[in-house]
């Protein structure tokens, strides 16, 4: 049987990209420096289905009709599969699932989005 991980509302999974070992100098950084930065950027894999919004009441309605059952809307994201994402790190959380690191970011968290062909 497989897995499906289903991200939930205003979230973003993104595979974060590869640790950067060496500065644009030439430096070597020591493991970790790079998670310390504010900023980080990846891959966006999945997107949730965007931000629960409530349908308007109908103010003629009386209170003694049934009432249609509830679906929830959603208002969409902005953020798309295989776009690029620069993000702050301290709202993302990081996971790890089938044996890969993954990240899952708020889109509010998201400062930028690449798109490209």
């Amino acid at each position: 049987m497989a897995r499906e991980l289903i991200i939930i509302g205003d979230r973003v999974l993104i595979k974060p990209d590869s640790s950067r070992d060496m500065t644009n100098s030439g430096l070597y950084l020591p493991q970790g420096a790079y998670e310390k930065e504010k900023v980080h950027s990846g891959l966006i894999i999945k997107v949730g289905p965007g931000i629960p919004v409530s349908e308007p009441q109908d103010i003629t309605d009386e209170p003694w009709k049934k009432k249609a059952e509830d679906k929830t809307q959603y208002l969409p994201l902005q953020a798309k599969v295989n776009d690029r994402a620069i993000f702050l790190r301290s709202s993302a959380v990081e996971i790890e699932y089938e044996n890969a690191k993954y990240i899952i970011v708020p889109h509010a968290a998201i400062l930028a989005l690449i798109r490209g062909d």
